[in-house]
């Protein structure tokens, strides 16, 4: 959200917009309803707090917390310690990407740290009428939520008052986030024995995340999320695939961006089902990672136990399986073995343990139309919401070719399309090679899905 007046409250806005307004926020509520209860880790680098967009990403933190997600912002400060030292005509040294902290580095860091700290309270107590945060009544905590230990000397190199992550004090953390509050958690450890330590805030971010078995962790970038080889945005990464990007971005010089990716990676292989990066430059960019269906970063996902994935053709036999019930109690038109070999490439598989439990297949006919056939679910696995699961799926790889409609054919399951999304449509409404395969005799309900 921007100060910027809303379609609703300016009055040069026009029909269209409004109704534009108005339709985002209706499709924003299964969103809204999802995320309530939830528990997100916020990771937000140094530099978001120096970018003009940082009034703007608070005002989205009070209005998440208004709708009910509980919020623990873990900073970053490391320009600003850059800048203490250099007041002081004095440079850190760095290894591994990790500062060598030693005592003149950790009196600037706790100043500096301190100084953000104050300045995110500071943000989030604002209040001023006629703007986002008008009545917000935001509460945050902070306190000695993490247990350090020194990270001692590694290559030879003695990194002196450099920490890490050695507890997080999650009973507190709960307990403030059940109050309502948002918990603030700065890059600083303590020990036992009463010293600090210098951590950086990823790995707190991670460590925070994975131990509070939060629900999401959202890391703020320099940039959209990461990128393929043509330029285009990767929306989605599991952890497989998150591997080999941050062996990529080894050989590239995006400090900033790996770090980020590494804390998602971290985080969903210790237990967080999500992790998504957003660009802390591009207004409104974390409420359209939340809100919308295709967002606008990439998000990092931990792999099921199930795994979502094409097909190939060692599934054959295993679709046959799921398809032929449904063949023979006249809900699918059959397929034979050697048509659905060549057609093996149009499906996707839910796999357990190397077994197809549920499958389906998109079959283009125009640019702008998809045909999506042979949903099937094993009956043992019925019910679990794996069919839903797999239409998602398919409807991202349907928008990734450029596909605008989704439409099906069915005869039993009409009530179970219009749940989902699609829409009562006319044989007219269908591309006309596929009006010319209608069979009439099965007389198909018809329903299509915009994408």
């Amino acid at each position: 959200m921007s100060n910027k007046a809303t379609p609703l409250n300016n009055p040069a806005a026009g029909p269209s917009i409004t109704a534009s307004y108005v339709d985002w926020f209706r499709h924003s509520s299964p969103y809204i309803k999802l995320h309530r209860g939830k528990t997100f880790v916020l990771m937000m680098p140094g530099d978001v707090l120096k970018h003009d967009n940082f009034s703007g990403i608070v005002h989205d933190i009070a209005l998440l917390n208004s709708l009910g997600v509980k919020l623990v912002l873990v900073h970053g400060a490391r320009p600003q310690i850059d800048a203490r030292l250099a007041q002081n005509n004095h440079t850190s040294e760095f290894h591994q990407h990790l500062r060598i902290t030693d005592e003149t580095s950790m009196t600037a860091i706790t100043q500096a740290v301190g100084e953000i700290r104050i300045q995110i309270e500071a943000a989030l107590s604002t209040g001023l009428p006629n703007s986002p945060m008008h009545g917000a009544h935001l509460q945050a905590v902070s306190g000695n939520f993490v247990t350090a230990k020194p990270c001692g000397v590694i290559d030879g190199i003695d990194f002196q008052h450099t920490g890490e992550v050695r507890r997080v004090d999650t009973r507190a953390i709960r307990a403030a986030l059940d109050s309502d509050a948002l918990v603030i958690v700065s890059p600083l450890g303590y020990s036992p024995t009463g010293e600090i330590f210098n951590l950086s805030f990823a790995d707190v971010a991670t460590e925070v995340a994975r131990t509070l078995k939060a629900d999401k962790l959202v890391g703020f970038v320099d940039g959209d999320g990461i990128l393929d080889n043509n330029g285009e945005l990767v929306r989605q990464l599991n952890l497989a695939e998150c591997s080999k990007q941050l062996n990529h971005l080894a050989q590239q010089p995006a400090h900033g961006l790996r770090q980020s990716l590494k804390a998602c990676y971290k985080a969903c292989s210790g237990g967080v089902s999500r992790a998504s990066m957003v660009n802390y430059r591009s207004d409104g960019a974390f409420l359209s990672e939340l809100f919308t269906r295709d967002g606008c970063g990439t998000m990092v996902y931990s792999d099921d136990y199930e795994q979502l994935r094409r097909a190939t053709i060692d599934d054959v036999g295993g679709i046959l399986e799921l398809l032929e019930p449904l063949e023979e109690q006249g809900v699918l038109v059959r397929r034979s073995r050697e048509r659905l070999e060549t057609e093996i490439d149009r499906f996707w598989v839910m796999d357990k343990d190397g077994a197809a439990i549920a499958c389906a297949a998109l079959y283009p006919f125009t640019e702008s139309f998809v045909e999506l056939a042979c949903v099937a679910t094993q009956k043992d696995y019925q019910g679990g919401g794996r069919a839903a699961k797999l239409l998602r799926q398919l409807e991202i790889e349907a928008r990734r070719q450029g596909h605008s409609k989704l439409f099906v054919l069915t005869t039993q399951t009409a009530h179970w399309f219009i749940e989902q999304g699609f829409a009562d449509a006319d044989l007219d409404d269908l591309p006309s090679e596929r009006q010319s395969l209608y069979n009439y005799q099965r007389n198909s309900k018809i329903f299509v899905k915009p994408l």
